[in-house]
């Protein structure tokens, strides 16, 4: 995000703060209302990968505006505005000023809390649970860095990006992929880890392990291995914070442990009941608890913990210290062996060692449980990109290739697997030079170790041509893709799915090159290509006919292109359902394509109907719903129906300006169609005033030479022409030549 400071015409990103599962965090300043605000942007994968899990990444992150939009409550972080920027999701919220609690453990050099802050971070925490699950929502992943303490005490609990709707949970299911509990194994309930159904009952175990760290300064199961902390959360009694911390008042305890009770149905009914409790606490010596079963021990049974499990690190956890002394912090912590650790190879020392021992270079050939190891730690790296976590997938993916080439050597294909990997993570998290670099590595060694034309060496130039196009050099990305395909179809067919994604990919780079005949010709053959192997309707073909689709349109072939969309948006409904994200978005080009060959009656048609659903499933102010309203506004004026026309844009102009801001790009779209209403209409004046408060604020936020500033000036030009007043629409339409004109010989 560096490159793209400022979001939507209106945020300027000013510096980053944080980078999480779902994308980095920038403080930033919002031009048009004049406070600082949080930014979140996710940058979604580009088409050359895997497309469906690049849907599941946009919807999730879409998901998660709509969820945390929805939230008003003191202790829920506030969400200003979401929407897309040229291919970057981002979500505004409030800036919080203040330390999460894994911080203020920290700054208490990892000792526990003062009872009087405990109680009043529970009884906040409480209340805020209270609302969130009566709205239907379970958080899934609490812990101490995700609740931020204000600098006047107010804690708030941040990041609903895997939250999960109640009555919802097919969706959801969907998103966070199959058999894939999402959250942190320190703070994660047992039916959690267990892949079964979670309802707020989970959220009240994960607060009790909350509580239990604040109250104690360790985790209730502090733990190195994962393996052995899903064990703990599963099947042993944690031990009694008084055991570590004597002083703590017996009815804190209690209800922590009552919080931490194995079973659902063993643990408080809801958030509201450990609010009271924690109320009556303040006045009272003791709080007896309700009769329940202790939170013994289940019966000795197989491990029921999924598969998953097994591709687990033990996260972060919000302190380190506890009873077996201090493990080791950050990326050491992030990447701890799950068995016993290796022998140690004295050939080299670790990163804080002072210097390493000298010994001869011999390499001990490594054990085959070190090797398997490295291969769960590998897999583990794989499951974060898998959810987003690209930021600690790369730590992962880092540490796992420099003890795979210390044991294996640089020239492994292991080890080569990793810094593949290394160079994916670094793709997606806004570092293409970088990506680049390591891409070409491995294709190189690759190359000579294996063959060049291996898959695995074919894999890693084909992702060297991505990185170039990333960094703005179609050309040489054109000739590696091309070089590629020929391999590939040299080598697995023409028909073979990676040769098609290569020929999709160079496709794509056709279009950045301007050769938008070949781009539209080439994508046509990959989709009847797609079509033969995977059939009509699978989703990577339909990605593929959607691509044709819109090459079509810009070679203003829109009949064809209207064809196209249909088809898509028909086998997306028959795939994906009706409802689906991707299936509304190629109805919607539909009803541009209608536009675009006059028959806008049809149009008016396809987006009343789109207008209808997407309020539907997504809400009446959503983006994706206002612009389908605008569409419907364009063509009741293409009909020459100007006063309802009107009527519709200022409508939606008042709900964009009250949802987005004055300032925001789709705001001052709907000014202008209210202009051009007006003019139709004979208002001029009224227009000439639409156009100029358009052009002053285009001005303001992009720049007065920028092409949409000029377009406004022009639109102000002819206004006042119409108006009789010629000498100044012939001076301003000079300006704008002269500005155009500077622009076109880059300012000289």
């Amino acid at each position: 995000m560096a490159d793209a400071r400022l979001i939507q015409g209106r945020y300027q990103l000013l510096d980053l703060i944080g980078r999480g599962g779902m994308g980095e965090v920038w403080r930033a300043r919002d031009e048009s209302l004049g406070r600082q605000v949080a930014v979140k942007c996710l940058r979604p994968h580009g088409p050359h990968h895997d497309q469906s899990f690049t849907r599941v990444l946009r919807e999730r992150f879409r998901r998660e505006a709509r969820v945390a939009a929805a939230l008003q409550h003191r202790g829920v972080t506030v969400v200003h505005d979401f929407g897309e920027s040229d291919g970057v999701l981002f979500l505004v919220m409030e800036l919080l000023k203040g330390r999460n609690l894994s911080q203020l453990l920290e700054d208490n050099e990892r000792r526990p809390l003062p009872v009087a802050d405990i109680v009043d971070i529970a009884e906040q925490m409480a209340d805020a649970l209270a609302y969130t699950h009566q709205q239907g929502i379970v958080h899934r992943d609490l812990k101490p860095a995700n609740i931020v303490r204000l600098t006047d005490g107010t804690a708030k609990i941040c990041d609903f990006g895997i939250a999960r709707l109640g009555a919802d949970i097919g969706f959801t299911t969907r998103l966070t992929g199959t058999g894939i509990a999402m959250g942190t194994p320190h703070y994660m309930s047992p039916e959690q880890i267990g892949g079964e159904e979670v309802d707020q009952r989970s959220d009240l175990y994960s607060l009790g392990c909350v509580l239990y760290e604040l109250a104690t300064g360790t985790p209730p199961f502090d733990l190195d291995d994962a393996w052995a902390i899903l064990i703990g959360h599963r099947d042993t009694p944690p031990r009694p914070p008084r055991e570590h911390r004597p002083e703590l008042p017996a009815h804190l305890e209690e209800i922590i442990l009552h919080l931490l009770a194995k079973e659902p149905g063993q643990r408080p009914h809801d958030a509201r009941e450990i609010g009271a409790r924690i109320g009556a606490a303040r006045t009272t010596s003791a709080l007896t608890p309700p009769e329940v079963a202790g939170p013994a021990a289940p019966a000795s049974r197989e491990p029921r913990l999924p598969s998953w499990t097994r591709g687990m690190t033990t996260g972060h956890k919000a302190a380190g210290a506890g009873p077996r002394g201090t493990p080791p912090q950050g990326l050491a912590a992030l990447c701890a062996e799950w068995t016993a650790p290796p022998a140690p190879d004295h050939d080299s020392a670790p990163d804080h060692d002072p210097a390493p021992v000298p010994v001869a270079k011999t390499t001990p050939t490594p054990s085959p449980s070190t090797l398997a190891a490295l291969a769960k730690r590998h897999n583990a790296g794989l499951s974060l990109g898998r959810l987003g976590r690209w930021a600690e997938a790369g730590e992962m993916h880092r540490a796992v290739a420099a003890e795979r080439e210390r044991l294996l050597g640089a020239d492994h294909p292991d080890t080569l697997a990793s810094r593949y990997e290394v160079a994916f993570t670094l793709s997606r998290t806004g570092h293409p030079a970088d990506a680049l670099r390591e891409y070409t590595h491995v294709a190189q060694v690759r190359a000579r170790v294996l063959g060049p034309d291996h898959p695995d060496t074919l894999a890693a130039r084909q992702e060297t041509a991505y990185a170039l196009g990333q960094l703005g050099r179609p050309l040489e990305a054109h000739q590696e893709y091309t070089a590629v395909l020929a391999a590939r179809e040299r080598t697995m067919g023409p028909d073979h799915p990676d040769t098609l994604r290569c020929r999709h990919n160079l496709a794509f780079n056709l279009g950045r090159l301007g050769r938008l005949e070949d781009s539209c010709r080439t994508a046509a053959e990959v989709a009847t290509a797609r079509a033969r192997v995977l059939g009509p309707d699978h989703p990577d073909t339909l990605v593929t006919r959607y691509e044709v689709a819109y090459a079509l349109g810009q070679l203003d072939r829109w009949a064809e292109a209207l064809d196209c969309y249909r088809e898509v948006a028909e086998g997306r409904e028959r795939t994906l359902g009706p409802d689906h994200p991707d299936t509304l978005a190629a109805r919607h080009e539909t009803g541009v394509c209608l536009g675009r060959l006059g028959r806008s009656a049809e149009a008016l048609g396809v987006y009343r109907e789109l207008v209808a659903d997407r309020a539907r499933v997504h809400g009446a102010t959503h983006p994706e719903t206002l612009r389908a309203r605008h569409g419907l506004g364009v063509n009741l004026g293409r009909l020459g129906r100007w006063e309802e026309a009107l009527a519709e844009s200022r409508d939606l102009c008042a709900i964009r300006e009250r949802t987005l801001g004055a300032d925001h790009p789709d705001t001052l779209i709907s000014r202008r169609e209210v202009a051009v209403a007006l003019g139709w209409l004979g208002r001029w004046p009224d227009a000439l005033a639409e156009y100029r408060t358009v052009a002053a604020a285009r001005e303001r936020v992009l720049g007065a030479d920028h092409p949409d500033s000029l377009t406004s000036r022009s639109d102000e030009a002819h206004c006042l022409q119409q108006l009789g007043r010629g000498a100044e629409a012939v001076e301003l339409y000079r300006r704008v030549a002269v500005l155009r004109e500077r622009q076109a010989t880059g300012g000289h």
